[in-house]
């Protein structure tokens, strides 16, 4: 565990650095101790920002250091993740940007499980989805995968959906904190997944919904799983971002092969054409997967 676990958690509270700009900050101010002796103008000089914006962070840390916030994470059952914790999953530390902690809701267990898939698509999901998930998810079940998903409407919904109903365990990487819910949708779906499952987020709880933030989520849901399957995406689907962080980090592509005529198949198409491996059942991806 860190040392300056409590300054750290501070700092990310009020400034949530990712961790390759965290070690320039420490590199520069050496010890977390420091940091409220460091000057407005040398923090905005390391950290690349405004000095009145540096200000205000050292203004804002010295106030929630006061507050014990890991106690105050206990008592909302939320865990938070350094990211040299046994929990924080390696695979992260390949990122150019691994978050620096990891804010977690449920079984963190489910973390060390070597085996992880994500199952993505498109918010604008057909039934076709659905279908392809009753031949996917029960053989992964089956062989104790994890399902790993975005929590949003369509796809996402449907993979953690089909991976409890089967009794298998899922992780949800939210674009957001605890403290807020997107889509509003998935509360109830949500909860279950924070009581049996894990709910994951890099955002300290205060922070709120941003579209920036999504594509950012996608990179820990390529991060933390060994392979990604998609069912559904159109040419211009943010799924592609996911596949994307997978592929630049060696990961399978997993593709349900859809009808042509459709707008939600194009993008999954589109990735077959480019070598992602087709697949129509569970079983494939566990033999593709014995073989590397």
């Amino acid at each position: 565990m860190l040392n300056n676990l409590k300054e750290i958690l501070s700092f990310h509270y009020v400034y949530p650095l990712p961790l390759n700009k965290f070690h320039i900050l420490m590199k520069s101010i050496e010890s977390m101790h420091n940091l409220v002796n460091t000057s407005p103008a040398k923090l905005a000089k390391i950290l690349s920002i405004s000095t009145k914006n540096a200000d205000s962070i050292l203004l804002k840390y010295q106030k929630v250091l006061d507050i014990d916030l890991v106690d105050v994470y206990h008592s909302n059952s939320i865990r938070a993740i350094p990211y040299n914790s046994e929990f924080y999953p390696e695979s992260l530390l390949d990122l150019i940007d691994p978050p620096t902690f990891l804010y977690a809701k449920g079984n963190i267990s489910l973390l060390k499980q070597p085996r992880k898939i994500a199952i993505i698509g498109s918010r604008k999901a057909t039934k076709y989805s659905g279908l392809a998930l009753e031949y996917i998810v029960p053989p992964l079940v089956e062989q104790n995968i994890v399902i790993v998903s975005g929590l949003a409407k369509g796809a996402d919904s449907l993979a953690h959906r089909s991976t409890i109903q089967h009794g298998g365990k899922t992780i949800a990487v939210l674009g957001h904190g605890f403290n807020h819910l997107y889509p509003q949708e998935n509360k109830e779906l949500a909860n279950e997944i924070g009581q049996g499952h894990l709910l994951l987020t890099e955002y300290p709880p205060y922070f709120g919904v941003q579209k920036w933030q999504f594509p950012m989520r996608n990179r820990i849901i390529s991060g933390i799983s060994n392979a990604i399957v998609v069912t559904e995406a159109s040419l211009k689907s943010g799924t592609l971002i996911t596949t994307e962080h997978a592929l630049e980090h060696g990961k399978d592509i997993f593709v349900v092969p859809g009808p042509i005529q459709k707008e939600q198949s194009k993008g999954t198409n589109s990735l077959l054409r480019e070598g992602a491996i087709p697949i129509w059942n569970g079983y494939q991806i566990i033999e593709e997967l014995k073989l590397f």
